[in-house]
């Protein structure tokens, strides 16, 4: 965990880790490895401080840290810290949050 704390991501960079996939159906049915569709929710574990504009004033994230997000498809950077898998988005790539 103190590799982590330590971890800052720069300019409107988000660090996320993935939400584990359900491994069970509704109905209380074990799905296999390949059924379970790839996971497009995680949490903010780490922001940069925020996009700079033209004159250098610094543009705020739209997504701070604890935020449960909806994540695109494709992109981002695979990052292991700590032997666990996290993501670096964009702020800009994140496309919602949950309430």
């Amino acid at each position: 965990m103190a590799t982590l704390k330590k971890f800052r991501p720069l300019f409107d960079r988000v660090l996320i880790e993935r939400v584990a996939a359900e491994t069970k159906s509704k109905g209380g049915i074990i799905l296999p490895e390949k059924s379970i569709g790839k996971v497009l929710e995680g949490k903010v574990v780490a922001c940069g401080p925020g996009k700079r504009d033209d004159k250098g004033g610094v543009i705020p994230l739209s997504v701070k840290l604890g935020d449960h997000v909806l994540l695109p498809e494709f992109g981002g950077t695979k990052v292991e810290l700590e032997e666990k898998e996290y993501h670096l988005f964009r702020d800009t790539e994140i496309l919602a949050t949950f309430d």
